[in-house]
């Protein structure tokens, strides 16, 4: 391990210089593909299997989804790439220099949300492990787990992109290793998948719970990582091609996601469970659950480490003033906080689908208003310097009226057409016309980017443009 594998990451939310730029296109695969072999995948799939559908058609809205939802993910990390500039300031060019504080903030809210969904996993299957050793399950034990994650995952998050790179590195190959044993067990053991599991509910529910399914685990998954992005695509250099940059952030993204939901969807064919612990025991025991806790505990850390870097530059985005550092502890004590909230949840399940149908509302019109913007408005090309001007001297203005009447016109769109599992969450248009069909990523993605379009004569952009880097 070298030197600059262990340095500290200086840099905030100003541009990354080219001499800094050096991460590969392979090494951005590890971070996603390592932000991704985590425990949360099997709920992911086990979910569907829940909510009372088949199991074959589980994996169906698995692999289809994410093929959509990775490709969306993957656009917004050629941003990154172009730009050397993390995701939420290069919002400014669509919402402006304090308009981009709405989304900024949002995104620190869910972050502290997602390090809770993260930990939950490793805490209670790491409860069921140490359970066959005679270990009880107590709340004692439950607080010294969550406190030792919390402390590994912020103590990375202080030291930033580069010791996240390294963990990335050196702790993925390992654990896809463990993660391929765990596969082979599950899927050949006799009794442990009913592979003919089918759907248990009506038609009308069935093609209802097939659509809010693909928006909370098919689809949804890759854009609720849109917003971390380009916070890590930001460090490769101008010489890699944006095409190489997008594939292997497609391919870090898809590959684990789709393998572990699939895991998670087969083994909860047979304990129709959400709980990770009870996954792991019904397929894995004595030796091999001590691996199975090693990728448990590997996988909330390699995730979670993203979400404390991700947060304090979201943070720092929306205006706050103090440093990286205080920052990340901040969010470390946040985080700790909403983790005791998920473990203590009567039901993690509905508990979880409420957090990712929630979170799709408003990220979805973002990403539609901030893609069509930088896609088609600007053709890839930005102003890196007026990002970062006063909103009174910036090009891309203080407030973008255009990108924030976009925004919330794909809010509104995307909740009449949304089916959540709460009455809040239950748009009119879904229940009444379509049958609690749940397409609201779509309309919120679509109609937020057509209306910016639309008002592009309103919206402001910079006098002078400076194009990107060549090697596209």
């Amino acid at each position: 391990m070298t030197d600059s594998e262990l340095r500290a990451d200086i840099h905030s939310i100003e541009p990354i210089p080219d001499a800094d730029r050096d991460s590969t296109g392979p090494q951005q695969m590890w971070i996603w593909a390592g932000a991704n072999i985590a425990p949360v995948n099997w709920a992911l799939g086990a979910l569907g299997i829940i909510l009372k559908l088949g199991l074959m058609e589980t994996i169906a809205v698995i692999v289809l989804g994410n093929i959509v939802g990775c490709a969306i993910f993957a656009t917004f990390t050629v941003m990154g790439h172009k730009t050397g500039v993390n995701q939420m300031v290069l919002s400014r060019s669509a919402f402006g220099v304090r308009g981009a504080y709405l989304p900024s903030i949002l995104m620190f809210v869910m972050t502290l949300g997602w390090i809770g969904v993260n930990t939950y996993f490793p805490v209670k299957v790491s409860m069921g492990i140490l359970g066959q050793f005679g270990v009880p399950d107590t709340w004692f034990i439950e607080i010294v787990v969550i406190t030792l994650v919390m402390a590994v995952q912020v103590l990375i998050g202080i030291y930033g992109f580069y010791a996240i790179r390294t963990f990335e590195k050196y702790t993925v190959p390992p654990t896809i290793a463990i993660m391929v044993l765990m596969s082979i067990l599950a899927w050949t053991r006799p009794g442990v998948v009913n592979w003919g599991l089918t759907t248990s509910l009506p038609p009308g529910a069935h093609l209802a719970m097939l659509t809010l399914l693909m928006t909370a685990i098919g689809v949804g998954w890759g854009i609720s990582w849109v917003t971390w992005a380009s916070d890590y695509s930001r460090f490769v250099p101008r010489s890699v091609s944006s095409k190489s940059v997008f594939w292997y952030s497609y391919v870090g993204m898809f590959v684990p996601t789709v393998w572990l939901g699939i895991l998670g969807a087969t083994i909860a064919s047979t304990t129709l469970d959400t709980d990770p612990a009870k996954m792991v025991s019904a397929v894995f025991g004595g030796p091999v659950s001590i691996l199975v806790l090693l990728m448990v505990l590997h996988g909330p850390i390699a995730t979670n480490i993203l979400n404390v870097y991700s947060a304090t530059l979201a943070a720092l985005s929306a205006g706050l003033k103090l440093s990286r550092f205080w920052l990340t502890l901040i969010v470390g004590v946040a985080g700790y906080l909403v983790t005791l909230y998920f473990i203590f949840a009567p039901s993690f399940a509905k508990a979880f689908d409420n957090w990712m149908i929630s979170l799709l509302l408003w990220m979805s019109p973002w990403a539609g208003v901030v893609l069509a913007d930088f896609f088609i408005k600007r053709k890839g090309k930005i102003d890196v310097a007026e990002l970062y001007r006063s909103p009174e001297t910036s090009a891309y203005g203080d407030i973008n009226w255009a990108g924030m009447i976009a925004f919330f016109a794909g809010l509104v769109a995307g909740w009449l057409v949304e089916d959540g599992l709460v009455g809040a969450l239950q748009g009119p248009i879904s229940i009444n016309l379509l049958g609690g069909a749940d397409l609201s990523w779509l309309f919120g993605i679509g109609v937020a980017g057509l209306v910016y379009l639309g008002l592009g004569k309103f919206a402001t952009s910079p006098s002078s443009i400076v194009a990107s880097s060549a090697g596209r």
